[in-house]
């Protein structure tokens, strides 16, 4: 048996729909209540958890395979194997400001909001800039306006929340979907489990 960690959400709703076209039997999934824990098919076991707690799972080994956002991947994302894109959950990773600015007019070090640290961490040093991050919790739209940032990294989607603030994309940063992960213990010891699960779905993917 492997055991798969599932994003709660909609990865979780796309993921379904994709376990039950690869021939699982999900029916226990598409009426689950309050459970959080599904055997599937006998041979497979899904565990609902939120996005970081999956890459916890995978790590330390509690779970196989785990079915996660590239976001939480570029944020938290240590010790595992991606293995697969599944092509759905798409938005970017994007720097973004008051519309019409020049973000990097000027001498001053730029204070960058956002959820997401790391990854800002991670953008701004391939650039070769030194700035400042403020980690926010809520709403990162509101640090332009208020003038707490001169801009924020957060996912986008449309850009209509950005849009209605007054705010635009200045650079896109990185594309976002749900993507396929793997302990490395269990990539050997249930090889075989893995890649049949694996391939069963990359070949609806593909369809």
């Amino acid at each position: 048996m492997i055991r798969i960690a599932l994003t709660k959400g909609r990865i979780e709703d796309k993921a379904v729909e994709l376990l039950g076209r690869a021939g699982y039997d999900v029916h226990e999934l598409l009426d689950k209540g309050r459970r959080l824990l599904f055997n599937v098919n006998n041979n497979l076991e899904i565990v609902l958890a939120k996005s970081a707690d999956v890459i916890t799972y995978i790590e330390h080994g509690v779970c196989d395979v785990g079915i996660v956002g590239k976001d939480t991947i570029m944020e938290q994302g240590r010790s595992f194997y991606e293995v697969l894109d599944l092509n759905f959950g798409e938005c970017k990773f994007a720097l973004a400001g008051i519309a019409g600015q020049d973000f990097y007019a000027g001498y001053k070090q730029k204070v960058i909001a956002t959820k997401y640290p790391n990854v800002a961490k991670s953008y701004f040093n391939d650039k070769g800039l030194d700035v400042e991050i403020v980690k926010i919790e809520g709403s990162v739209e509101l640090a332009p306006i208020l003038g707490l940032a001169d801009g924020i990294v957060d996912i986008v989607e449309s850009g209509a929340t950005l849009r209605e603030n007054g705010l635009a994309v200045y650079e896109d940063i990185a594309r976002i979907s749900a993507r396929v992960i793997v302990n490395r213990a269990s990539i050997k010891l249930k090889k075989r489990e893995i890649d049949e699960f694996i391939n069963r779905i990359a070949e609806e993917i593909l369809c």
